[in-house]
Formats: C-alpha cells, sequence, structure tokens
C-alpha cells in the first residue's frame, strides 16, 4: 500500500502539478475564480467531462486557455479547487478562462480510451478522433462560457502535450495559440520506446495507460505493479525474460498487449504518430513547443513538432528548449539542477513570464509584442547560458566527423583500427550507479559516467584536453561499422563532457562524487540493431560480418568549454532503461526464452565516426 502510494504520489507531482506552477501561499484560486463542472456532449453523443475556471471579475471579456489530459481534471466537486491553474502563475493572476477535459475514456469523461488514438485526416458522419473532440469542445465553449473573447488557446505537459498538438488538428477558427510542452510525438520514438529498444524502465507506467473502465470515475481503477524491493536493477535481472513480467499484467492490460504484439513500427504505431499529420494541413494558430534538454521521457517529440511544423507550415512557430527534466519549466525552483549539476537560478520563471506569458497574451488577447521573442530560444548546457536563434538547428555549424579510433582517441581522420568487448546479458551495463526504484528516469540524464567507463563492456573514445571552447549546436549522427559473433545486438551511444581534474564541488553533488573529472552525460541514445534497414524491417546480424548501423541523437546546445575533454562512449546494454537485447535474433524479444541470451563479442572498426555539429567561430 506504502509503494502504490508513493508512486500515485509521483503520478499527481508528474503529471498534475506539473501543469500548473505552485500558486503563491497568499493567493487562492477560489477567491479570485468561479468553478462549475460540465459535460460537453460530442459528435457521436459521448459526453467529455469538462472544468471550467472563470475570473469572478466579469467586467472584461477573457480569453480560453484550455488542457485536455488524460490524468484527470481533478480535484471533482464545485466546491474543490486546485492550488493552481493554467499554464503558469501570472497567466492564472492576469484573469484568463481556464479550461481542463479528462478526454473520452478517462476519468470522469464517457466513452473508450483508445491510447494515442489515431488522428482521421478525412472524418466522415459521426467520425472521432481527439481532433475532432477538441473542435467540439472549443466549439461549445465559445458559444456558452459567459464573458470569454471567442479566442482559445490549449496547452500541456507530456501526454497533455500530446493533446495540445492534437489541438492544432481541429481546425477550429477560434484556437488561436497552442503550445505542447514535452509532447509525446509518437510512443515508438517517445517514452515506452526509443529507435526500437523497448524502454524497460517506463513499465510500470503500462498500468497508467493499459487498463480501461466502464464508467466514469473519479477514483483510480488501476493499481501499479508491486516490486517488493528497493533494487531496481535486480528487479528486472530477476525477471527476464520479458515473458517473465506477465505476471504482473494480464490480458485485462491492453496497452502491455500491444507492446507484446507489435514490437516493430508496424502500422498499429505508425497511426498512432502525431508528427506526420503536421507535415499535411495548413496549421493556423501559432505554436510554441516547449521542452527540456535533459528530458529523459520525451525529446523526439517536442524537437520533431518544432522541426515538422516549421518545415510545411507559414505559422507563427517558434521553440523553447532549456536545461530542464521532464516539466522542469512548470515548476518555480530558485536553482534549476538536473541530477549533480546546476545550470543557473530562476530560469522557469524567466521562461514563464518572457516567453509563455507573452506568447498567450498576444495571441489571445492581441497584447505586447511577440516580435522579441527569439524563434528558437535554446539553453547552452556547458557555458550556461540562453541562446537566441533565428532557425533551429542553427545555420552557422559544420558537420564535423570524430572518428573512433583505437587507444580511446577520437580523431579527425579514420583508422585501419578496431576494438572489441564482450557483451554479457547477464552483466549489463546499468545506467546510473544509483540503487534505488524510480517510476520514470530523470536525474541521470546529466549523471557522471566514470562508473561506465572503467567497465570492460564499454568503449571510450576522447580528445585531448581542449585548448579553445568547441561548441555542438543541432543534431548528431552516430555511423557505426560493427561486427557481432551474434545474430543481434543493441548499440548505445553518449556524448560526455569530462570536466577539468580541479573543477571544485557544489552543494548540488551527491556525497559520494566529485566534480573533480565528473564525466557529465550530455546526451545519449541506444538503438536495436535488427532496424538499421527501417523500424518496420527488423532482420538479423550475420555472425562477423561487418554492418554498417547509423544512429541518429537528438539535438544538443551545448560547448564544451576550453581545459575540459569532449568524450564517446560506445556500449551494448544499459539496463534497466533498456531490456536487454538477447544477442540472439528471435522474431518478438517479448517471446524470448532463456536459452536465447549469450554473451558475444562486438567490434566497433576505427572508421566509425560521429558527425557532430560544431559551430563555425
Amino acid at each position: 500500500m506504502k509503494q502504490f502510494q508513493l508512486v500515485f504520489k509521483f503520478l499527481i507531482i508528474s503529471f498534475f502539478a506539473l501543469n500548473s506552477a505552485i500558486a503563491q501561499s497568499d493567493y487562492k484560486v477560489s477567491e479570485h475564480y468561479n468553478k462549475q463542472e460540465v459535460y460537453i456532449t460530442m459528435r457521436d453523443g459521448v459526453k467529455l467531462h469538462t472544468t471550467i475556471y472563470s475570473p469572478k471579475d466579469q467586467s472584461q471579456e477573457y480569453p480560453i486557455i484550455m488542457q485536455r489530459t488524460p490524468y484527470s481534471s481533478r480535484p471533482y466537486g464545485k466546491d474543490k479547487f486546485r492550488r493552481s491553474i493554467g499554464p503558469n502563475i501570472q497567466l492564472m493572476k492576469e484573469g484568463n478562462i481556464i479550461v481542463y477535459q479528462d478526454v473520452r475514456g478517462r476519468w470522469m469523461s464517457e466513452g473508450v480510451y483508445d491510447n494515442m488514438r489515431p488522428y482521421i485526416p478525412n472524418k466522415k458522419g459521426n467520425e472521432i478522433d481527439e481532433a475532432s473532440d477538441t473542435y467540439d469542445t472549443i466549439e461549445w465553449l465559445v458559444n456558452n462560457v459567459a464573458n470569454n473573447n471567442g479566442n482559445v488557446g490549449t496547452w500541456g505537459i507530456s501526454y497533455p502535450g500530446f493533446y495540445a498538438t492534437y489541438s492544432v488538428l481541429s481546425e477550429h477558427p477560434a484556437l488561436k495559440a497552442a503550445s505542447p510542452q514535452a509532447p509525446i510525438g509518437d510512443f515508438y520514438f517517445d517514452d515506452f520506446h526509443h529507435n526500437g529498444a523497448y524502454l524497460l524502465s517506463y513499465w510500470r507506467a503500462t498500468a497508467l495507460f493499459g487498463y480501461m473502465k466502464d464508467e466514469p470515475t473519479d477514483k483510480s481503477w488501476y493499481q501499479f505493479p508491486k516490486m517488493g524491493t528497493e533494487d531496481q536493477y535486480q528487479f528486472f535481472m530477476d525477471h527476464m525474460p520479458l515473458s517473465k513480467l506477465d505476471q504482473f499484467y494480464g490480458e485485462d492490460n491492453i496497452f502491455w498487449q500491444q507492446l507484446k504484439q507489435h514490437p516493430n513500427y508496424d502500422e498499429f504505431w505508425q497511426k498512432r504518430g502525431i508528427i506526420q499529420h503536421l507535415a499535411n494541413v495548413d496549421i493556423k494558430p501559432a505554436v510554441m513547443t516547449v521542452g527540456g534538454l535533459f528530458d529523459a521521457e520525451d525529446l523526439y517529440g517536442p524537437f520533431n513538432t518544432y522541426k515538422t511544423i516549421e518545415k510545411n507550415n507559414n505559422n507563427y512557430n517558434s521553440v523553447v528548449f532549456g536545461p530542464w527534466s521532464h516539466g522542469d519549466w512548470a515548476r518555480n525552483y530558485k536553482r534549476q539542477v538536473v541530477g549533480n549539476i546546476h545550470f543557473g537560478d530562476n530560469l522557469s520563471e524567466e521562461f514563464q513570464t518572457n516567453y509563455a506569458t507573452k506568447f498567450f497574451n498576444h495571441f489571445l488577447k492581441n497584447e505586447g509584442d511577440v516580435s522579441s521573442l527569439a524563434e528558437a530560444h535554446v539553453f547552452d548546457t556547458g557555458a550556461k547560458k540562453w541562446n537566441n536563434y533565428s532557425t533551429w538547428p542553427p545555420k552557422n555549424t559544420t558537420p564535423t566527423d570524430f572518428y573512433l579510433v583505437n587507444n580511446q582517441k577520437l580523431s579527425s581522420q579514420a583508422a585501419n583500427t578496431k576494438e572489441t568487448f564482450i557483451s554479457d546479458p547477464n552483466k549489463p551495463v546499468p545506467y546510473t550507479e544509483d540503487i534505488k526504484v524510480v517510476f520514470t528516469p530523470r536525474k541521470f540524464m546529466t549523471d557522471d559516467q566514470r562508473f561506465s567507463a572503467r567497465r570492460p563492456d564499454v568503449l571510450v573514445y576522447e580528445t585531448d584536453v581542449l585548448t579553445e571552447d568547441l561548441k555542438l549546436s543541432g543534431e548528431i549522427l552516430a555511423d557505426l561499422n560493427v561486427a557481432t559473433t551474434g545474430t543481434a545486438s543493441d548499440w548505445i551511444v553518449k556524448i560526455i563532457d569530462v570536466y577539468p581534474s580541479d573543477t571544485k564541488n557544489t552543494d548540488d553533488v551527491q556525497d559520494h562524487l566529485k566534480l573533480s573529472n565528473y564525466h557529465m552525460m550530455v546526451r545519449s541514445e541506444v538503438f536495436r540493431g535488427r532496424f538499421r534497414d527501417g523500424f518496420n524491417n527488423p532482420k538479423p546480424f550475420k555472425p562477423n560480418k561487418r554492418t554498417n548501423v547509423k544512429i541518429t541523437l537528438q539535438d544538443i546546445n551545448h560547448t564544451f568549454k576550453k581545459g575540459h575533454k569532449l568524450q564517446i562512449q560506445v556500449q551494448s546494454t544499459f539496463f534497466p532503461y533498456i531490456d536487454v537485447n538477447p544477442q540472439t535474433y528471435v522474431d518478438n524479444i517479448f517471446e524470448a526464452k532463456k536459452e536465447d541470451f549469450k554473451a558475444q563479442t562486438h567490434t566497433v572498426f576505427g572508421d566509425s565516426k560521429l558527425v557532430l555539429p560544431v559551430v563555425n567561430k
């Protein structure tokens, strides 16, 4: 029971409170807002529970700012109020009509829930999707909520961010602004998979999405599995292969069954992605996409949401990326710390005041000027300062090859060399040295990687000590030439900033660590090698045959400062962030048997390289 309470508390913080900054103690929503709860009927007759907070001051008209969520629009009851409402404190205090809606099939709404419900481009009759539900909701709100000015904005973080993205496909003329924040773009590349690898670290969240309910409810209808340990690594080692996890989720957990039945990027996953649809419509609302550069959950979504809209539309479109983990920008921390690294003070408040508030006020109230806002406001996580760019990625970069040669070196020239390591599924490389259970991983995105660099099953390549700053801005490609004695393998590439030995500690560093020679992870990515020719086209490796594997890493904006070193780590396990590859090819890893898991020798050839976006001096 205690474990359930802790997990539920985490969910409330992560998926509910994230979407509104914690209100200041001297401001009570109930003193400034009226609350009503209504059911809005969709075109197919299904009724969606909707909570409306309207300013008590009715001397003027206000825009509507709406969030649609699968995580509950609680608290329920007309006399029960949230501690804070809206995207941030300032927008709450200024006065806006704030709306929360339970999406269909969740909490107090009717209907059947469909996880990442597919978009239907040309709907006929009463066909529905989240775009039509958004349209029908907006239509009702602008015609029935008193004192609204006819303008609507949407926002949300994480899964609600997906619905904010989805809203721009509704094509309702009243929708003027949308801010998808850490939006899920595709469940095959966000949250539950990365490049074909299953993210075991999100396994417990399967409970949240997989259990269905029969009727509206204000109480949780799902339970999280009890792990019975504080050692997450050992728990999952004890429950390999993946089929052992069936004892926790039965056939009544629909999402677990879907994960197992669709290991490849087949039509089931393809039609649930939202990114591709952003290229096929004329998007009218202004869009501000927000993300955290150290968000372990949703990096693919915000980067690709922004880029796809930018490439295919002429609307106002901007992006903000800060040194945040998942949803940090909605909190009001004075010190912005991820893991052991302090990036600055009041960074979230700065975003809320200077970007989010200005964005919504301009497009919903016709107040202020957004011409002063950058197209791309992106934090440099090495120099620890904001950069403003007219495009993202910035244009003043040169793709530069860094080859993985022997003797732990990064070189500007390829070499006729090779390095090998033994990857043993029974002793996978941990993704963190912390011994604990986390609901979803966050801290490790900037963790010290020395523990990994000192393992024999991790290859390390690095520059000499830099004599001048080296800045990377944009997308990274790992172009590997590899071989394996087996028929299957995963490949993990990590970008590391190695600090000088004289770096002094801050109060944010864990007791057992020092910033002296700290190996800060800047970016990492996994690739399931079977998908090297396409995510819907898995194929085994031929033993000992040289094979090309290309891995696209998510964008970075990082200065490796003078006196630091740039390091690359290559490995084949990252546990239990991702599941362990048996290294014997099987059609469906969820059906792998114990005897399929075998140690194999992997080779990285000296003409393997990382193509890094070096900023021109």
